[in-house]
């Protein structure tokens, strides 16, 4: 995919559009083919842990991915078949992504933090027919349980060269194939990527990822990061989570630019090395990431990082702090930016000169070209400036959204519409001002944030029910310096076990071995029961309520506060705003309460609850949420 500075941004939005949204396109060949023609053109740099080096050609990826593509070929696998990934930043991860993309198939990464139980429950609703591996991660797959048919698995070997009965050695596979030269035909509506993410309730959902998506994907590379052709570019995400995948692997080649996989446990002596060695220029990565660098201190930082360029972070919130550290030792601003799985990059704090606006601390920045991003209210009407609501994408005016539902879902898809079909809701509330700068608030959900990984609390709280120690249990985030957001467990005990510092440490083992890595949680906590629970229908009342108000409505009874919904992040945010009872209520009413959404709970998909009396806002009161005594 060429880039032509010359050309404005609409003129490009409707170039990528006409090329991706089009009855043929060839995917493996506007990734690597169309820059295999420069030999020398470099697509990946790679190194491990141990040192090792590698760099690959554009020339040597197409041999490769062919010869790939034959051997998932000889498996069975074409046109519109999934093939999943339990692979590291490797070379053979963006090897055989290509090569499926040859044959048509559509792309199912898995993050190699998952356990067994997040690896079976993706591959069995994906339905993938092939999924490859590596011999580190060979294991989580054998006793990764499905109802359904079980995928051909494909390892890639260690030293050893052994492989499990009834595996495919990948370099064997690959050595015996007839390639794959003349890749297969899709067009902008095909499959392209099946990514799973985490959702409050339930398991996790399959978002469809269209061809097309493609026009976003290159746009977000141009506007949002300025990728340049004498740019090396860095991003740190993982490609089993979606920044990694969408803007690590794919975004890159787009522009024929080279990527860099650094695979090796985050460390913040190396990321400066692999700074200073390959002399990054556009760095992006979590704000997890610079709040380590941040806190690591400045005796760590070389004598020349002069390299960088620019410098983005996406998956969280930015620190305004963090900001000026980047300023100061890095030498660049750190630019903040906003996307979705199920849509991408949406609102940026842009590097691309045409685009780019001052920084507002605290600001994700401005909307993406090819979006029309609005504020709504609980009634689905659009905000005026100035005021908060639920941030949503206007599909009827926004060209690159590509976001079409959940596999095989429709339930889940649907919910994430206004009724009319118009607004794509993100889950997210947020603020924009009067010169378009857009401020996030927090989640409307029950989702926790953690080092930009997003995690349902349906997926913690069942794998540690399926302890035998664990009688109930329920999950949420809590604010944490460096990640974000952590993962606390509540848990209720069975009869016949005791609280201890040891069993906690066996329950969080007992996560991290059977779910993953980022979402076991760092605290647990014993409790004897759970809290008192409300149906989520109840949530969703007007701001200031009495009992007598709305009859045959999920209200609460009389002699119990009114419900009042507002997430508990923004808790403080709105006791600064709203110090002042209505004048309307009188005193003779129903004492109005602050009702705060704690988590989905396991079996009956209930919120928890905590009621805050406002006159009472400065009392000490304990919240499950954030895990602090004072509001």
């Amino acid at each position: 995919m060429t880039k032509d500075p010359e050309n404005s941004v609409e003129q490009q939005l409707e170039s990528w559009l006409k090329t991706f949204d089009a009855e043929t396109v060839s995917v493996a060949g506007i990734l690597c083919d169309q820059h295999a023609e420069d030999p020398e053109s470099i697509a990946l740099f790679y190194e491990d842990a141990l040192g090792n080096r590698a760099r690959y050609t554009f020339s040597q990826l197409r041999d490769l991915s062919s010869q790939s593509a034959g051997a998932l070929k000889a498996l069975g696998v074409t046109k519109g078949d999934r093939v999943a990934t339990l692979l590291p930043k490797s070379p053979e991860l963006l090897v055989t992504t290509l090569g499926l993309w040859r044959l048509g198939a559509a792309h199912v990464p898995l993050f190699t933090a998952f356990g067994p139980q997040a690896i079976a429950s993706r591959v069995e609703n994906s339905q993938a027919c092939v999924l490859v591996t590596d011999a580190a991660n060979r294991h989580k797959v054998s006793s990764a349980n499905t109802e359904t048919r079980s995928p051909q698995i494909v390892t890639v070997t260690d030293d050893n060269g052994d492989t499990h009965d009834g595996d495919v050695a990948y370099s064997e596979a690959l050595t015996q194939a007839e390639p794959v030269v003349e890749p297969v035909l899709t067009c902008g509506d095909d499959l392209f990527i099946l990514i799973y993410t985490s959702g409050t309730t339930g398991s996790p959902k399959g978002v469809e990822i269209p061809v097309k998506a493609l026009a976003s994907f290159v746009a977000y590379m141009r506007f949002g990061l300025d990728l340049r052709d004498d740019d090396v570019y860095w991003n740190m995400a993982d490609p089993g989570w979606a920044y990694g995948l969408f803007y690590a692997l794919v975004g890159p080649l787009l522009l024929g630019n080279a990527t860099l996989f650094f695979n090796a446990p985050f460390d913040v002596s190396a990321t400066y090395r692999i700074l200073e060695t390959y002399g990054v220029t556009n760095l992006t990565t979590a704000p997890t990431v610079f709040r380590m660098m941040r806190a690591a201190g400045d005796q760590v930082i070389p004598a020349e990082t002069s390299s960088l360029r620019l410098a983005s972070c996406a998956g969280e919130p930015l620190n305004p702090d963090v900001v000026r550290w980047g300023r100061d030792q890095l030498g660049v601003p750190i630019h903040d930016h906003y996307g979705q799985t199920e849509g991408g990059m949406m609102v940026c704090n842009h590097h691309f000169p045409e685009l780019q606006r001052p920084i507002f601390p605290g600001s994700m920045g401005h909307t993406m070209p090819g979006f029309r991003i609005v504020i709504l209210n609980l009634d689905g009407e659009e905000l005026e400036a100035g005021e908060e609501g639920q941030l949503a994408v206007d599909t009827q005016a926004s060209p690159l959204f590509w976001y079409r539902g959940y596999f095989n879902d429709p339930q889940r898809t649907a919910e994430r519409f206004t009724s009319n079909g118009r607004y794509y809701l993100t889950g997210d509330s947020a603020s924009r001002d009067a010169d378009g700068y857009i401020s996030f608030s927090g989640r409307a959900d029950d989702i926790i944030t953690s080092a930009g990984y997003r995690i349902g609390p349906f997926e913690p709280e069942s794998a540690l029910l399926a302890h035998e120690a664990v009688a109930e249990a329920a999950v949420v985030g809590i604010s944490d310096e460096l990640r974000g957001e952590i993962v606390k467990a509540f848990v209720v005990l069975k009869t016949g076990y005791d609280p201890s510092p040891e069993l906690a440490e066996i329950l969080r083992s007992f996560v991290q071995s059977t779910l993953s890595a980022h979402a076991h949680p760092r605290q647990i906590e014993f409790i004897s029961e759970l809290p008192s629970l409300l149906s989520k229908s109840s949530l969703y009342a007007p701001w200031w309520v009495s009992s007598t108000e709305n009859a045959g409505s999920p209200y609460l009874s009389e002699h119990q506060p009114a419900p009042f919904y507002l997430p508990c992040s923004n808790v403080v945010h709105f006791l600064k705003h709203q110090p002042i009872l209505p004048a309307t209520l009188q005193q003779d009413q129903p004492r109005p309460y602050l009702l705060l959404s704690v988590h989905s709970f396991h079996t009956s998909r209930k919120h928890r609850t905590v009621y805050v009396p406002l006159e009472n806002r400065q009392d000490k009161l304990p919240c499950l949420h954030c895990s602090e005594q004072q509001l």
